[in-house]
């Protein structure tokens, strides 16, 4: 029944990218869309196609399913249900290397940011989980989740406060960091897709390690597991898929957040399939949220990362609330 539900939400997700390819401020039929594919000729729908809608819709989906996996990891890994790599500081490290990184050095291209948002994810995850392993009682969800939320604070600000310096970089740079996938090429995706898949790749082979880990740190060593080993390379696999999607899409919330809660709920707690399914499903929400945004002010679009954000601050407050009461 499993393989089931993922075939259609495989079919759904499809049908989402098609949509996302054929409508927005300029309708285009969906024989052109195929024909463009099939038969392309140069003219202007088939160009926009080409050059913009298709990769903005592939781009979308690989960003969701990267976010909604590394979400689902570190809910594991720090037993926190609120985690993910916007509550904990990762999205806004990675966000503030590339920000200093163009404004002090210099540095353009998305290849060379790619790198700069994995040091910056590096960075940032390491001093969450470091300061929030300080004290007697070591790591504690809330230790990790205040802390995250400090750290993301704290590289906001300083993120604002570069862009301030230079009111050219401010107008370049804001749409990105609220998180959009618009204005984006094929180049650029495929530039870090190497590390999405590694990222993935990792996530997939430790799954069965994951779900006994979920089960507490001393039930997992009773087991045999080596817990160390496996939260370095869950760290490894966050990193790899936090900072490869902020450095194409932006710092985009909530989707690591929202798709795990839904995909137990639909599922159970067998991360074998928590994490396609979670993968699936965040591609879903991406391409369904950026197809959504090209309406709301139309014709002027909005970035995904506000659609995100409608959707998943009451989802958020919803979680924190039903954890409380656990």
């Amino acid at each position: 029944m499993r393989i089931v539900f993922l075939m259609v939400s495989l079919i759904i997700l499809a049908t989402a990218i098609m949509c996302s390819i054929a409508f927005g401020i300029t309708d285009i039929p969906f024989r052109v869309v195929w024909e463009s594919f099939t038969h392309y000729n140069t003219s202007n729908e088939h160009l926009i196609i080409r050059t913009a809608r298709v990769p903005r819709a592939l781009i979308a989906a690989s960003v969701g399913a990267c976010l909604a996996i590394s979400g689902a990891v570190m809910q594991v890994i720090t037993r926190n249900p609120i985690a993910s790599p916007s509550t904990l500081g990762v999205n806004s490290g990675a966000a503030f290397f590339i920000i200093m990184s163009s404004a002090w050095l210099g540095i353009s291209g998305m290849q060379a940011f790619t790198w700069v948002a994995l040091i910056g994810a590096t960075f940032s995850g390491g001093l969450v989980f470091l300061l929030g392993s300080i004290g007697r009682d070591g790591m504690t969800p809330l230790k990790v989740t205040l802390t995250g939320a400090s750290m993301t604070a704290f590289f906001a600000s300083l993120t604002q406060g570069l862009m301030l310096t230079d009111g050219r970089m401010f107008d370049q740079l804001l749409v990105w960091l609220v998180g959009s996938v618009a204005g984006r090429d094929m180049d650029q995706l495929i530039s870090v897709w190497p590390y999405m898949g590694a990222g993935i790749l990792i996530a997939l082979l430790l799954s069965r390690h994951l779900n006994v880990l979920v089960m507490g740190d001393d039930v997992a060593q009773g087991l045999g597991q080596n817990t160390a080993f496996i939260k370095m390379f869950s760290a490894a696999a966050v990193i790899l898929l936090a900072g490869s999607s902020v450095a194409i899409a932006g710092p985009i919330a909530f989707v690591g957040i929202i798709i795990p809660h839904i995909v137990r709920y639909l599922i159970g707690s067998d991360y074998r399939w928590i994490l396609p399914y979670s993968a699936v499903l965040g591609a879903l929400l991406l391409v369904a949220a950026d197809l959504g945004s090209r309406y709301i002010a139309m014709p002027k679009e909005i970035p995904v990362g506000v659609m995100t954000a409608i959707i998943g601050v009451p989802f958020f407050v919803y979680i924190a609330r039903k954890g409380r009461r656990m």
